[in-house]
């Protein structure tokens, strides 16, 4: 005897909650950089893929890192991806400053450098671990509760996408589960949502301002007093690694 099933599909929507930037005064730091290009080593092709030890999804203790990065900010990006393994549990969000009129080679580009799948984010997807998403050219990159939002509203310090966009809407779903990375490139932008990050609870690094090639943004980050991690960008995907591991300072080889 066959019964007739029918299944109702419901769709829900999340609301995205976006948490607002603190009136705290910074730190008393003094900073002087000159926004100049400096030399720089050719990128190396990445090596054997590191194998991830004794971690899995569901005991992650983060869920969403988020990068951002202006002038410079390619090499330093392809540095940070480039160690990490295709098994690294959390999901990676790339606010890049790039030009509105032209279309993005970037993801395809840094394929090149990481065992990581590279995209370009879209409307409406889900995140997955071991994934990098890649904001496109003149669309603010958000998260919401694990799906990709992207938003064509004003221009955040003359830039869209905006990495301070992205930061606070990490803030606001994941709070402490959330990472944010501010890497070389002119101007301020990701200094605002860097604090907001670390208000809510979370990790908060910076590339030394020393190795940039250009230092005003994780200068401007490092001034707010609200950065955990101050390391050149090869260091910086190391600490990154061990953060998912507190009993263990070395996490991958």
């Amino acid at each position: 005897m066959q019964r007739n099933v029918h299944v109702r599909r419901y769709t829900v929507m999340m609301p995205l909650t976006i948490v607002s930037l603190s009136a705290c005064q910074p730190r008393c730091v003094r900073l002087s950089f000159v926004a100049r290009s400096k030399s720089r080593k050719p990128l190396k092709p990445r090596k054997k893929n590191p194998v991830l030890r004794g971690n899995h999804y569901t005991s992650r203790r983060f869920d969403v890192v988020a990068v951002g990065a202006s002038a410079g900010g390619f090499h330093a990006i392809a540095e940070l991806l480039r160690p990490l393994p295709a098994e690294f549990p959390s999901s990676i969000l790339v606010v890049q400053h790039l030009d509105p009129r032209r279309e993005s080679l970037l993801a395809s580009l840094l394929r090149r450098y990481t065992a990581l799948r590279v995209k370009q984010a879209e409307h409406g997807e889900v995140i997955l671990p071991g994934w990098v998403y890649i904001a496109p050219p003149d669309e603010h990159l958000l998260i919401g509760p694990g799906k990709i939002q992207l938003a064509h509203t004003s221009l955040v310090h003359f830039s869209r996408p905006s990495v301070d966009l992205l930061f606070e809407s990490v803030a606001g779903v994941y709070g402490s589960r959330g990472i944010g990375i501010v890497l070389s490139g002119s101007l301020k932008d990701g200094a605002a949502g860097i604090r907001t990050i670390k208000e809510a609870g979370g990790v908060t690094m910076a590339q030394d301002p020393a190795e940039s090639e250009f230092a005003s943004m994780p200068a401007s980050a490092i001034a707010t007093g609200c950065v955990d991690h101050i390391l050149p960008v090869g260091k910086l995907s190391i600490a990154l690694m061990s953060l998912y591991d507190a009993g263990s300072p070395k996490l991958y080889g």
